[in-house]
């Protein structure tokens, strides 16, 4: 197995959320809009994306707690602890957020974006096509 694995963010969300208190559990809990700010570098991987699409994005939730194995669901402590795999707490070893949002806008290599539920400055990992059903993506 690796040891080491390096991932380099291709860009930060901007979302008006500041701290998690202020944050959805889930995205699709909220209509919350922000923008995914892309380095212009990736320019070429923005072809094919369309306003109204829905997008898989995949960031580094870098204020989370890396040694918390164990959480009570949704932050809820009259529920039993379980573990992090078992949740979708931003806790966890390898602390990656995912989530489905809603393309609103293309302005450049930036994305505004409706559903967000991360932190304002989270860094942006990758986006990706949604899959559904029978669906294969090109």
């Amino acid at each position: 197995m690796a040891d080491r694995v390096v991932l380099t963010p291709i860009g930060v969300i901007q979302s008006p959320f500041r701290n998690g208190e202020e944050a959805p559990k889930q995205g699709f809990e909220s209509s919350a809009e922000g923008w995914l700010i892309v380095d212009e570098r990736y320019r070429d991987a923005f072809v094919g994306l369309e306003a109204g699409q829905r997008i898989v994005i995949l960031y580094w939730l870098d204020r989370a707690d890396r040694e918390l194995l164990q959480v009570h669901p949704r932050g809820d402590p009259s529920r039993p602890l379980k573990g992090v795999f078992a949740t979708r707490s931003p806790h966890r070893p390898n602390p990656i957020g995912i989530e489905v949002v809603e393309v609103l806008e293309l302005k450049g290599t930036n994305i505004r974006v409706r559903c967000l539920d991360a932190l304002d400055g989270t860094p942006l990992l990758d986006i990706k096509c949604t899959v559904t059903g029978g669906e294969h993506p090109a």
